[in-house]
Formats: C-alpha cells, sequence, structure tokens
C-alpha cells in the first residue's frame, strides 16, 4: 500500500470508530433515562447493567447503523480533503478517481467481514443476553398484538385462538379441530385455555367436544374445567420480535421449517431477517460508493453541504428500507426481494454519483 492508502484507511477506520462511539453513548443516555426507574424497583445489579445489557445494546446499535455511519464517515473526512483541495492534487499528480476510491473499499471490506461476523455469529449470543436481561428487569411483560391464530400442532390437528394474552398465559375462544382428510372427527370449542407453565399442560375452561362417529351421528359432551397436554405452548402463537434477533444460522433455518409447517406465515418475518443481516453489510459499499462520490467533489458551503446531503439521504435509504421490511410482511414481496431493493436502488444512485464525480 501507498503512504496515500494508508492515510485514507487510517482515518476511515479511526473516524468510523470514535463516531460509533458517540452514537452508543449518546444512546445509552437516552436509554438509561428512560429505564431508569425500572432498573432501580426491579433492583437491576449495576455490573450487569453495563458489563452485559449496555455492551451488548452498543454492539446491535453499531452494527445496526453501520452503513449510515460509514456514510456520515465518509463525508466528513473526505469533504475536509476536497475543501483543503488535496483531492484535486491528487487527481493532478496522475492518481486516477477510481484508483483513489480503492483504499476506501479495502477499508470497507474489513467492516462488511466485520458486520457479517457479528450479525450471523456473534450477536445471535449477544441478543440473547440482552434479552433475557430486558425480562428479568426491564420489560417483563409483552402483548401479542394479533389476533385470530390459527396453528396446525401436529398433522390433521388446528388450534385456533382469537386473542392472547401472553403476560397470563390465556387464550381466549379456544378452538381445536382434528381432521381425518377431508373429514371432521372431532371439534373443541371453548371460553379460554390457560398455559400451565410447571405443568406443561392446558386448563380448558367451559369446553363443548364434539364427536362424530363412522356414521357420522354428532356426540357432545360439556365440560367445566379440563387439563390436558396439547403439543403447544403459549409462545408457539406469539413471542417477543427480540427474540428472532437472538437466532443464529442454524436456529433460523429451522424456526423457518417450523413456520412453513405449522401454516402461520411467520417464517416470512424470520426468512426477512436472515436476508437483512446480510444485506445490512454490503449497505457499506453502497454508502462507501455514495460518500466518496459525492464527497470529493469541493462546492460552495463545505462541509455542512455534504452532511446535509448524507443526512437526506440516509433518511430515504432507512425509510425505503423500513417501507420493503412492511412491504414483505403484509403486501406478499419475496422476503429476499425486500432486503435488498434498498442496496439495488441506492447502488444504481451511487454509480450515477461516481460517473458524474470530479476525475
Amino acid at each position: 500500500m501507498r503512504i496515500l492508502d494508508r492515510y485514507i484507511i487510517r482515518h476511515f477506520l479511526s473516524t468510523f470508530f470514535l463516531m460509533v462511539a458517540l452514537f452508543c453513548v449518546v444512546a445509552v443516555v437516552f436509554d438509561i433515562a428512560e429505564n431508569l426507574e425500572r432498573l432501580i424497583d426491579n433492583d437491576a445489579p449495576w455490573g450487569r447493567v453495563f458489563g452485559e445489557y449496555y455492551v451488548s445494546f452498543c454492539l446491535a446499535l453499531g452494527n445496526m447503523l453501520s452503513s449510515f455511519i460509514v456514510f456520515l464517515t465518509i463525508l466528513l473526512f473526505t469533504s475536509r480533503l476536497a475543501q483543503r483541495s488535496e483531492i484535486i492534487a491528487v487527481l493532478a499528480g496522475g492518481i486516477s478517481f477510481q484508483r483513489l476510491m480503492r483504499p476506501y473499499f479495502m477499508a470497507s471490506t474489513l467492516l462488511v467481514v466485520g458486520s457479517l461476523l457479528l450479525s450471523h455469529f456473534i450477536l445471535p449470543i449477544s441478543n440473547q443476553r440482552k434479552l433475557d436481561f430486558e425480562v428479568e428487569f426491564v420489560h417483563k411483560e409483552f402483548h401479542i398484538a394479533e389476533q385470530h391464530l390459527y396453528r396446525e400442532i401436529y398433522p390433521g390437528t388446528i388450534a385456533y385462538f382469537r386473542s392472547v394474552n401472553a403476560g397470563r398465559q390465556v387464550g381466549y375462544r379456544f378452538v381445536l379441530e382434528q381432521w381425518e382428510g377431508q373429514k371432521l372427527v372431532e371439534k373443541w370449542t371453548a371460553s379460554k385455555a390457560k398455559w400451565m407453565e410447571e405443568q406443561s399442560t392446558w386448563r380448558v375452561s367451559n369446553l363443548r367436544k364434539r364427536t362424530w362417529d363412522a356414521s357420522g351421528q354428532e356426540h357432545l359432551e360439556k365440560i367445566a374445567v379440563l387439563d390436558t397436554a396439547l403439543q403447544m405452548k403459549i409462545l408457539d402463537f406469539g413471542q417477543r420480535n427480540e427474540a428472532i434477533s437472538t437466532l443464529d444460522r442454524n436456529e433460523l433455518k429451522a424456526a423457518i421449517d417450523r413456520e412453513k409447517a405449522k401454516g402461520s406465515g411467520g417464517e416470512r418475518l424470520l426468512q426477512l431477517e436472515g436476508h437483512t443481516r446480510t444485506a445490512n453489510a454490503f449497505a457499506i459499499y453502497v454508502m462507501t460508493l455514495i460518500g466518496v462520490s459525492v464527497a470529493s467533489r469541493r462546492q460552495r458551503g463545505g462541509t455542512g453541504i455534504h452532511l446535509l446531503i448524507g443526512v437526506v439521504i440516509g433518511f430515504v435509504y432507512v425509510f425505503s428500507a423500513k417501507l420493503m421490511s412492511v412491504a414483505a410482511i403484509h403486501a406478499g414481496v419475496l422476503p429476499w426481494v425486500a432486503a435488498w431493493t434498498p442496496n439495488v436502488l441506492f447502488g444504481l444512485l451511487g454509480v450515477l454519483l461516481y460517473q458524474r464525480a470530479p476525475k
């Protein structure tokens, strides 16, 4: 590597990690201000608060914002180079713009590899520790917002709840159907069913049990309370969204297969998570291309104008990524399409800006 390469890589990486640290400090301050009362009321040990929870918190935050922080990093120090006419001097010295971008992409490659390792191998373990801490000391209960929940708990047996209260471990308007081929042979309807954690059983209240014999004759049985073992748990009908981030690659694949077997449609969110982990890492390349192409031009207004452009582009990128995520879950867009579309669109924008950059 030339002196220029080492100079750019050193400033790139040092500025990047400094900005990650600043973002984390600000986020931690706001999070402490929001959760301080809960932490004190629940007697959270401060050693675990900072050594466990906030370490995991900063790892997840830094990885999530890595592409945007890379973009701001490049705008900051490249804009300073451009305003001091150093970019012009480099290009006038016979170094092509393409060659100038090489150290940027060398540094970006290190960050992409680091982000992939974090996303697929390190963060699932770290997020599990963070989630366990939150369940114990911060957000002890969660609510399942969806209604009309269907699950195929084993072949031919369909369970339904109109709504579920995860905090109380209760599902309301419970229906259980047993099918043999196209024929309904047994149907339960009950006002509610409560998950008994210690016994790993369900307590069904006000049960009306209908069965049909071989001749098609119906038999009705009413039971006030029935404790029964069913191959399902309350978490099969909903869990914290953060729990998805605790799954490593193999666990994510197994969870997708389970959701497909249940026919719940929940595999789309899991598939989106898997593709997003990789797409977010490669977004660093996209933001590097855009950042260098924008910041290398010297213009009136200097660094301030470049930062304004950066904030606008970053906002549009985050908005488009969120829009595609919602479309993947609710509008039938393929998860891999939703995850990679922002990168493709902004990659095309980067190519256009690169062609218009000063050569």
